[in-house]
């Protein structure tokens, strides 16, 4: 009997639950199995995976062959590798050594990959450009432009002086004219010139 480590799908429609078996090549995906070794979530950021290592390498000493799949998510938990030393007749000590260098080097690329995630996040986040400060030289010749523009405010006020003076002026020709004299002066130069005459005749008598 030909023996495959495959998933079998779990759980509710669009939220599948996958576990890891041990289970006859001829059965169906979902059908019976003879093993559980293991479980995967996708729907976990990152996904979970859960594998039991010693019926893992109990299948692959007798013949389990992974399928595509699952011998992805045996090469991402480190278990492929130690298996190729087990094959090679490493022992124990040079098959912990090993994978310690393996989990070293995911560790530093897992860093690289969130800096560069990072990194593009920061890209696509729109810059806020401020506003660059205005020197005061530069400054101050703005200030002087806006002072013409006030000149025009006060001109109304020199055009109405003229009306006020001739406004004021009004007032003095309407008390100009007086009373002519000459009217009088004819009325008394005749009595004076009959009193003289009649001085005169006295004077003769």
């Amino acid at each position: 009997m030909a023996v495959k480590l495959r998933l079998t799908r779990k759980g509710k429609k669009k939220q599948p639950f996958y576990r890891i078996v041990a289970a006859d090549s001829r059965s169906r995906r979902d059908g019976k199995y003879i093993e559980k070794i293991g479980y995967y979530n996708p729907l976990t950021n990152p996904a979970e995976v859960v594998i039991d290592e010693e019926k893992v390498f109990y299948w692959l000493k007798n013949g389990a062959i992974p399928t595509h799949t699952v011998e992805n998510l045996f090469s991402k938990k480190g278990i492929m590798l130690k298996w190729h030393h087990i094959k090679q007749g490493h022992d124990e000590a040079k098959v912990e050594e090993e994978y310690k260098k393996w989990e070293l080097l995911q560790m530093e690329r897992q860093k690289r990959e969130e800096a560069l995630a990072a990194q593009a996040k920061r890209e696509q986040e729109p810059e806020v450009v401020e506003p660059e400060p205005v020197p005061e030289a530069e400054a101050e010749p703005a200030e002087s432009e806006l002072k013409p523009e006030a000149k025009p405010e006060a001109e109304p006020e020199v055009e109405a002086k003229p009306v006020e003076e001739e406004v004021a002026e009004a007032p003095v020709a309407e008390e100009a004219p007086e009373p002519p004299a000459p009217e009088t002066q004819p009325d008394k130069a005749p009595e004076s010139e009959s009193q003289q005459a009649e001085e005169a005749d006295e004077s003769k008598k």
